[in-house]
């Protein structure tokens, strides 16, 4: 069984192990740095983006859903959380608000 494995040897007895307890301190506080700067910070910052444009969107805006569908807003819902979205002359769709992804430029409807 020694042929793959090699055989362990245990250390002088009564060695103090290596480092103190700060190293281990230090280490979080940079994981801790890391988790922030990349993780939080941006996801933190995209939320807000988006929530501002949610708030900001009013009636004859062009927009963008997560879906993939591209009109323009004919009403907002009393409530606030719905809008009714023209895609066409005739066709109209409900969707949360939270589903819109961008606002787009006047015009552009025309162009596609």
């Amino acid at each position: 069984m020694s042929l793959f494995i090699s055989n362990a040897h245990a250390s002088a007895a009564g060695a103090a192990p290596a480092g103190g307890g700060y190293e281990m301190l230090i280490m979080l506080a940079i994981f801790g740095l890391v988790f922030y700067f990349l993780i939080y910070r941006p996801q933190a910052k995209r939320v807000k983006e988006h929530k501002s444009l949610m708030s900001a969107m009013a009636k004859g805006d062009e927009v963008l859903t997560q879906g993939g569908l591209v009109g323009k807003i004919a009403k907002i819902a009393e409530d606030k959380d719905f809008i009714v979205i023209s895609l066409n002359d005739q066709a109209e769709v409900t969707v949360q608000k939270s589903a819109v992804s961008a606002v787009l430029p006047k015009g552009t409807m025309k162009s596609l």
